[in-house]
């Protein structure tokens, strides 16, 4: 692993989307956490949603608000309908409607396929595609009568070219560019956007776990060679939740240094 100075949180004006309320679910860390805080620094309030991780999502919150924003940190498993209720109904008590949501929650149980337990495949397209379609239909219940709203679905390059021992995850990375899609020819007459991002990959939990070798593999299929950072990802978020993506929908980012060019 090459030690790299990481890099500048970015910059985003101070009111690009002020007034606005976003809620990321699995914001506690990783990926979500750098999205809560680009969107804080855009002028948003901020739900930082999470399941377990309570300290990591309460920094984060202050993380928004010490920057002049707003924030609350709610707890709630995206696979949970009733979960997902109360989520919204919390958020929307504490800052108010939810204009932008960020399905970031995700989870990864690897494994050969034929050896994934039925268990293992069924967690992982509950969190990461179930929770997806759970948080999007409740949120769109207030865009649609407010006829403005952002939705950006956080898939994965994995969901577009498929990884040997991730067949769950790929599914529910993949199964979220058709819930983009066809959510998007839905509510697009609202003035409702709904895009995907696809990162490749990032230095993350999720990632810290691979093996020296599995990291020089993969390095060799980044034209860029080398991991994002968090922070790295966020801007894509940021800007397709702001005015001036307002004609782009149904549409997926790839954010990976170049690993996947079609």
């Amino acid at each position: 692993m090459t030690d790299r100075p990481e890099p500048a949180s970015p910059v985003f004006a101070a009111d690009a989307l002020r007034g606005r309320v976003a809620l990321v679910t699995g914001a506690s860390r990783g990926i979500g956490s750098a999205i809560a805080r680009a969107l804080g620094a855009a002028g948003c309030g901020v739900v930082v949603n999470y399941r377990g991780s309570r300290e990591a999502a309460a920094a984060v919150a202050a993380a928004v608000e010490a920057a002049g924003g707003r924030a609350l940190a709610v707890a709630g498993d995206v696979a949970d309908p009733s979960a997902v209720e109360a989520l919204f109904d919390a958020a929307q008590a504490g800052l108010g409607p939810i204009d932008i949501l960020v399905n970031n929650a995700g989870i990864a149980q690897d494994g050969l396929l034929l050896r994934m337990s039925v268990d293992d495949w069924d967690r992982v397209l509950d969190v990461n595609l179930r929770g997806a379609f759970l948080c999007t239909k409740s949120a769109l219940r207030g865009m649609i009568r407010r006829r403005w709203g952002r939705i950006v679905n956080v898939s994965s390059v994995v969901g577009l070219m498929g990884n040997a021992g991730q067949a769950n995850y790929a599914a529910a990375k993949a199964g979220l560019l058709g819930l983009t899609r066809a959510t998007a020819r839905e509510v697009a007459s609202r003035g409702i956007t709904v895009n995907a991002i696809a990162p490749g990959f990032v230095e993350t939990d999720m990632t810290a776990t691979l093996t020296e070798a599995q990291r020089e593999a993969v390095l060799r299929e980044v034209p860029l060679a080398r991991f994002a950072q968090p922070q790295e990802i966020a801007p894509a978020v940021v800007f397709l939740a702001t005015e001036g993506a307002a004609y782009i929908t149904g549409q997926v980012l790839s954010v990976d240094g170049g690993m996947v060019m079609s």
